[in-house]
Formats: C-alpha cells, structure tokens, sequence
C-alpha cells in the first residue's frame, strides 16, 4: 500500500500549519559495543516537540556512517501504539534503512489517543535493532533522515483543540558506537594461535 495513502488513513483529516520546534532523536545506544561475537543491538527512536499533547504519526529513515561494511542487518519496528499505521521497507543494505511509517488512528471520542503517544518528556515511536558482525572495528554512526517517500515527516494531535498538525523540516539526531571486540577475548584468539602456532612445529 502506498505510504502516502497510509499515512492519510492513519492520520484521518490533517491540516497543515506553521512550523513548530521539534525532534527525532536516538536514545539508549550503547557507547561501546562488545563485538567478540555477532552482535545486536537495539536503540530507541524518540518524538520531543513543543506543541500539541500527542503524536499520531510520522516517518523516518536511516542512513549510516563510519564502520558500515561490518552491519549485517538493520531492522525496525514502530511502538506497539504506533503499529496500526506501520509500513516497514525493510534494510538497504550498507547500515541503512530504507524507511519506516508509524501511526494511530484517533478519532475522538471512539478512538482517543493511546496513553504511550503521550509527548509528556518525549514519546518512543520506534526502536531500531543493528546486526555487526563479530570481530567488527570502528565507530558506526547512526543518522536519521526524513523519508523522501513520506508526505511528512511528523504529525502531532492536539486534545485541547481536536486538531491534527503535519510537520516538515524538524530536527533528526544521531548516535555513534564504537564497536571493540572484548580485550579479553582478543587475548584468548592470540594464545590460541601461539598454542596452534606451537603444535604445527
């Protein structure tokens, strides 16, 4: 299904209005990750704005850098109140993600927002799950992007006013990880070839 045509459904009747302050950042990424063995790990996508009392949708995508030759795979998944609205495209391959929709449907007072959508300190909307392989070296950074295949990229529902607020142009975080295989670990490999190095003599 087209995502326009997801979004719209998701959103019912948006109107448009002046730009509000706003941001998708990454939360709970790790600073080091331990890479002894193929490895994942998962962070958190997280709507704070300005204006309004709820999010009801929006979309995103990821393009990283630094160490991507070493990302097996990147997934994702909307928030369990985000997942009715959810159109997943999947890994592109290089430590990107090719775009995810997320959503609700609010339709007061038979389908009020959920509790989760709250924007009271910043509302999880998604999680991503990054696949290194084991051995991986390097600082792998994590960057959010708009989705070029989105109408927007964010929209907000106001309770006070019953009004929905389609949104462009915000501000989209970012993460960086070192990936270190554990000291330890890097010690055992070299004296299991001493050890192997030894025997072949």
């Amino acid at each position: 299904m087209n995502k326009a045509l997801i979004l719209g459904a998701v959103a019912g009747l948006a109107s448009g209005a002046a730009a509000q302050s706003w941001s998708l950042s990454i939360e709970g990424a790790p600073s080091t990750v331990d890479t002894t063995v193929t490895t994942v790990f998962t962070v958190d996508v997280v709507v704070n704005a300005d204006f309004g009392t709820h999010v009801s949708g929006g979309a995103f995508a990821l393009d990283s850098s630094g160490a991507t030759d070493v990302v097996v795979n990147v997934g994702a998944a909307a928030a369990a109140w985000a997942a009715v609205g959810e159109a997943n495209r999947g890994y592109a391959g290089g430590g990107d993600h090719n775009g995810l929709v997320y959503g609700q449907v609010i339709f007061p007072p038979f389908f009020p927002p959920q509790a989760d959508s709250s924007l009271d300190g910043g509302t999880i909307v998604a999680s991503l799950s990054i696949e290194v392989l084991a051995g991986s070296t390097g600082v792998l950074d994590l960057n959010l992007i708009s989705d070029a295949l989105a109408p927007f990229d964010l929209e907000i529902y106001d309770e006070v006013s019953g009004s929905f607020n389609n949104q462009v142009q915000g501000s989209f975080g970012s993460a960086s990880v070192n990936l270190v295989p554990a000291p330890s670990a890097l010690a055992l490999l070299g004296l299991g070839g001493l050890v192997a190095g030894r025997r072949r003599k």
